[in-house]
């Protein structure tokens, strides 16, 4: 299993960015890729083309969502790794995106994350769309270590 984090560049300056804790300590699950516009990575778009990856996206933004136990059948899971307005940004202006498949959690509970603001209800940050993403692919114990060092950075 591997978790791509399309990056805003923005984010790799930002010390409230939540995906960095999570590439160190995944077991090399969690890559990182910095977004561009105008060169997209090669590796993403062919997973993308030949149905290899699912893209995770907001409830509030996905109009197609696929169904969370579909998310199981793909390896691949591709996250927007940005605020919200980047995240928007980047889904918008990167037709390969658009080509995914969608999966969007459907969790009952609200961010955690007490270090920016403007988070939309209902909107998790990027380490706890990780932490579920983990759980549901059944890699509890490193889902549980993500959690702890959530909880220090978020403290």
């Amino acid at each position: 299993m591997k978790i791509f984090l399309l990056t805003h560049e923005r984010e790799l300056h930002r010390a409230t960015n939540t995906g960095s804790l999570a590439i160190g300590a995944s077991n090399n699950i969690v890559e990182r890729v910095i977004w561009q516009r105008v060169n997209p990575n090669k590796d993403l778009t062919r997973l993308i083309e030949i149905n290899e990856a699912v893209l995770l996206y907001s409830k509030t933004e996905s109009s197609s969502p696929i169904s969370s136990t579909e998310i199981i059948d793909y390896e691949n899971i591709i996250i927007i790794d940005g605020t919200w307005q980047e995240s928007k940004k980047i889904f918008n202006q990167s037709a390969y995106l658009k080509k995914a498949p969608r999966f969007t959690l459907n969790t009952a509970k609200d961010s955690l994350y007490k270090l920016r603001a403007n988070q939309p209800k209902g909107g998790l940050c990027t380490i706890e769309c990780i932490i579920e993403v983990l759980r549901m692919k059944g890699q509890n114990n490193i889902a549980a270590d993500l959690s702890l060092k959530f909880a220090q950075f978020n403290g």
